[in-house]
């Protein structure tokens, strides 16, 4: 059977809980390969609203297996919360429906601190983080100093992962004027959620191993964006993991033949929350307009979404380096009603053209777009579920994305809601 990844294509916020939503309908297995809380996936299903940060978009589905893999940093308090205000909206969410990874790094409440800190008192360039204490916990894990959720089964081996852990971080502390952590109250409150967590651990890389020789289909969710990846986004103004669809079998403990089909989530324009260089970012009427249309603020931030024109110079980029096989286009509504759209073909770097972004900073910044104007359309596409509801003038526009990224369209969304999406090729097709 098939498994497919989706990833964000863009810098984030692109429309991923939808699709996910839309596609664990043919999946068995939805399964987070990476990122925290920081994810903020909204989905609106018979007009009602979830929004979810740390849990896979698939647990709003009954009958699903959702999990959250070792490529995760999870708060534990945050999932339990976040469990609870889901099951309030009538999900039920138990073991038979929820895994961790055992070996999931937890984030603890001094990273939160932690990130804070440093983020008030960056002065140079602030990276607009979270600040939920992603990265220090990427950062611990690395340094092979992270609590995971199995050491939550052994009060010994916690005591020592805790001790390690607050060699480093109050010398960290004290640096940036802060006190030092509580130990007895930290390990108290870890004890405290312990048995909430793992009823949920489970060995997921032997789990998913099994399903899928079972003939089990996979869906990899991922988080944030390819443009936010550590290593092939816009650096430093990026999350603290991979993003791009490498990741998906890392994150969950399975071989990279595990995966058939890589689905790049898109916007039909092109929006970025916080700091870093954005080459088609609109400070005038149009953008303000898409801002307003798209309802762009942040899920977890509530921060107003920074908007431009459809970049089509760095979706190409993100598919070859996702190995994207199709792109699910998203909010196509909101261009309704422009009389001409703009898309960026390439930039001018001090009077050289690039078809690429370039990888230092300062060059990313002084990138200015060179644009192609086509004819936009006045009829409305909200709701359109097949090519005939749309106007002639939409299908140009998606067929010449197409071309630009060299990259066709395997979905189109035309509205948050969960049936409003026209399906051009199966991912899931054997």
């Amino acid at each position: 059977m098939a498994n497919v990844v989706v990833v964000g294509a863009q810098w984030g916020d692109e429309g991923k809980g939808k699709i996910v939503d839309w596609l664990s309908q043919r999946a068995d297995v939805i399964a987070r390969f990476q990122g925290g809380h920081n994810a903020g996936h909204t989905l609106v299903i018979d007009g009602r609203i979830y929004k979810l940060n740390a849990l896979p978009s698939g647990v709003v589905r009954g009958g699903k297996l959702s999990v959250i893999g070792n490529g995760v940093v999870l708060d534990p308090w945050h999932l339990v919360a976040e469990i609870e205000k889901i099951r309030e909206q009538g999900v039920e969410i138990t073991p038979e429906v929820l895994m961790i990874a055992e070996n999931t790094p937890l984030i603890l409440p001094f990273h939160g601190e932690l990130d804070r800190a440093r983020e008030a008192q960056n002065s140079v360039a602030k990276i607009g983080t979270t600040g939920r204490g992603i990265g220090p916990a990427y950062e611990d894990k690395v340094g092979r100093r992270v609590i995971r959720v199995a050491d939550l089964a052994d009060a010994a081996t916690l005591e020592l992962r805790v001790d390690r852990a607050l060699v480093h971080h109050n010398a960290l502390r004290a640096g940036l004027g802060l006190g030092p952590i509580d130990r007895d109250d930290l390990i108290a409150r870890l004890r405290a959620i312990a048995p909430e967590i793992l009823k949920y651990a489970a060995p997921v890389w032997k789990v998913l191993n099994e399903k899928r020789k079972a003939g089990k289909r996979i869906l990899f969710e991922g988080a944030q964006g390819s443009l936010l990846d550590i290593d092939f986004g816009t650096y430093p103004f990026v999350t603290s993991s991979n993003v791009i669809a490498g990741q998906a079998a890392t994150g969950v403990g399975l071989g990279p033949n595990a995966i058939h089909f890589v689905l790049g989530i898109v916007k039909a324009y092109t929006t970025r929350v916080g700091e870093g260089p954005f080459p088609t970012e609109l400070d005038d009427a149009d953008g303000d307009r898409l801002g307003t249309r798209g309802r762009e603020f942040g899920t977890v931030t509530g921060r107003k979404r920074r908007c431009g024109w459809f970049d089509a110079v760095l979706v190409r980029q993100t598919c070859a380096i996702s190995g994207i096989n199709g792109i699910a286009l998203t909010k196509l509504d909101v261009l309704d009603g422009f009389e001409t759209i703009r898309i960026c073909t390439g930039y001018d770097l001090d009077g050289t053209v690039l078809d690429y972004l370039p990888t230092a900073a300062d060059a990313q910044s002084r990138c200015t777009p060179i644009y192609e104007e086509v004819e936009g359309w006045s009829q409305s596409t909200e709701g359109a579920r097949s090519w005939n509801d749309l106007p002639g003038a939409a299908v140009k526009y998606v067929r010449r994305i197409e071309e630009l990224i060299q990259c066709p369209v395997a979905m189109l969304s035309t509205s948050p809601e969960r049936e409003d999406t026209i399906l051009v090729t199966d991912p899931f097709a054997d």
